[in-house]
């Protein structure tokens, strides 16, 4: 049989030969075009054939397939590179068969009927305050933000002049380039994960592979990792052990998805990206308006279901990309299989999305650096960054200072969400001093004011105020600085927890929202204390609100959390 299946390979690489010869002299454009599709047809008619020469990965990578020059040195490369990549094909294969029987178990079905019955665990709605970690490849050049890998390739862009000028061309220094510079060597992941708890963090959830698809993960079928290149260490696997040894929740992030296009650039004058012996990591370049082919999404589930089944991750964060509408079947599979291996593992998980690619039950809401107006009765999450220019590590970045960061929890937490914060580790794998020192403040708020968030849900109201906040993605840096009649609510019963956004000058905070015959609460309040301070406080009640008389000395800096009661419980947030 293998005699036959060789005998039938042959016969369709001839074929794809002549076709392919068929266009031996248009124009380079076209050739580009003949280049992929036979590329595509070898790897297909390779798969359906089963069919793998091992010697064929050591001639492909001495083939230079430029799509400027002769088609006939293209069209042998593109022949070598498709039966290589075809020895990748059966671990895709079977990591979707997977995913498919496990989605057909249940007790989750791939159908938003079934996934809108999922519900958030309740270790992720007491957890409220996590890590995220943007590392990899892209901290080496360490200039402009996360993105140039894609920027490097747009003609014209700072990012595009600064490579040129500190690395020259493109087709000499490509991002492949930097990989070898990105060697980690510092890296030390119990230190970081100690770093977390001391913060106050409960979850921690480090990028998996990012737009530029080096994966920082055991990827099996992919040379183009962190196990087998640079660092030579399985980053996420290290993360998960350090994280779950210091008791936090352990998480992971995929944006695969938008590898589709990322290097699109690259394709558009000379640069390695067109190189076909690096096909395999800069993907296939195609315009961002265009819909990912069964192959690349059959790709995207293989990869995140590796991350699943390696780590046992117990949230699963998506960027954007994947609301795509080609996306939508593989999404209900995904989910399906995901939700049910959590329930094998009698784990909580969770799937965080943006917009509206699952239906608002499906999955938990995630707003890119941004917040929300009032209580969303779902629970939800803001991502954002301890740095203003990039989520990545750049040089000479602006960071956020820790009494907003702060703030900005207490206002996320008030209205039944959690904050997912971001630092961009340096290369050699330390951690820069300005986050350090921003975690570790915020840690120490925390451990005076965690009785206010952690384990909290939102109370009647979610607080009273004269600043509005911005609303909606990338709209935290808009929010104007809170002021002492900023309060925010939560509560655990019927005790509210009254956070004040700042200091009182005169030492009286009044809280309008528990004036005396208030709609809020109707039952006469008893206790009032200060978390952090062994002061006893009074307090009157009337028409005008609840003024409590503070002590002379802070118990700590940034916001005040103020223990009240009893008071009516409030009810309906999930």
């Amino acid at each position: 049989m293998q005699g036959i299946a060789t005998f039938l390979f042959a016969l369709l690489i001839l074929f794809g030969i002549g076709t392919f010869f068929s266009g031996l002299f248009t124009v380079a454009t076209a050739q580009a075009a003949a280049v992929e599709r036979f590329g595509r047809f070898v790897r297909v008619a390779g798969a359906g054939l089963n069919f793998k020469l091992p010697w064929i990965e050591q001639v492909a990578a001495s083939v230079d397939l430029g799509v400027h020059r002769l088609a006939v040195p293209a069209c042998v490369g593109v022949m070598l590179l498709g039966v290589a990549a075809r020895g990748e094909d059966p671990r895709v294969t079977q990591d979707v068969k997977l995913v498919n029987e496990v989605a057909a178990r249940g007790p989750f079905q791939p159908s938003w009927t079934s996934l809108e019955k999922y519900e958030t665990p309740q270790w992720y709605k007491d957890a409220k305050f996590g890590i995220f970690l943007h590392w990899g490849v892209y901290s080496v050049p360490a200039f402009g933000s996360e993105w140039y890998p894609h920027f490097m390739y747009i003609v014209g862009t700072p990012i595009y002049q600064h490579h040129l000028a500190t690395y020259g061309p493109q087709t000499k220094f490509g991002y492949k380039d930097f990989i070898p510079m990105f060697r980690a060597e510092k890296f030390n992941a119990d230190a970081w994960a100690e770093l977390f708890r001391k913060a106050g963090a409960k979850y921690v959830v480090p990028v998996a592979e990012h737009h530029d698809g080096f994966a920082m993960y055991d990827l099996s079928f992919s040379r183009w990792t962190a196990v087998k290149m640079g660092p030579k260490r399985d980053i996420v696997g290290e993360l998960a052990r350090a994280v779950r040894k210091q008791g936090l929740h352990f998480g992971a992030s995929s944006h695969r998805a938008e590898h589709w296009f990322f290097m699109n650039g690259g394709r558009t004058f000379p640069s390695d990206v067109q190189d076909a012996r690096y096909a395999d990591f800069y993907g296939p370049g195609q315009p961002d308006k265009t819909q990912p082919d069964q192959t690349y999404l059959d790709n995207w589930l293989a990869r995140t279901s590796e991350i699943v089944e390696k780590y046992q991750p117990e949230v699963l964060w998506f960027d954007w990309w994947i609301e795509q509408p080609v996306f939508q079947p593989y999404l209900q599979r995904f989910a399906a299989y995901y939700y049910n291996r959590g329930a094998e593992w009698k784990r909580g998980v969770a799937i965080n999305y943006k917009l509206k690619t699952f239906p608002e039950h499906a999955a938990v809401l995630d707003i890119e650096r941004g917040q929300l107006a009032g209580i969303r009765p779902l629970f939800w999450q803001t991502d954002t960054s301890v740095s203003v220019e990039s989520w990545g590590y750049i040089q000479g970045d602006k960071f956020r200072s820790a009494e907003s960061l702060v703030d900005e929890l207490v206002d996320i937490v008030s209205k039944n969400g959690c904050l997912l914060l971001n630092v961009g580790p340096k290369p050699d794998g330390t951690i820069p001093e300005e986050a350090e020192n921003i975690l570790l403040a915020m840690g120490r708020w925390l451990s005076v004011n965690g009785e206010a968030i952690y384990g909290t849900r939102p109370w009647k109201t979610y607080g009273e105020g004269p600043t509005e906040v911005e609303t909606g993605h990338f709209s935290d840096a808009n929010t104007k600085p809170y002021t002492s009649q900023d309060i925010r609510f939560t509560a655990k019963g019927d005790t509210l927890y009254a956070i004040a956004l700042a200091w009182p000058e005169n030492g009286k905070l009044t809280i309008k929202s528990l004036a005396a015959g208030s709609p809020y609460t109707h039952r006469e309040i008893h206790d009032v204390r200060l978390l952090g301070s062994p002061a006893k406080l009074t307090w009157v009640r009337n028409p005008d609100g609840m003024t409590i008389q503070l002590p002379g000395q802070k118990p700590g800096g940034y916001a005040l959390a103020i223990k009240i009661s009893p008071v009516d419980p409030a009810t309906g947030a999930k």
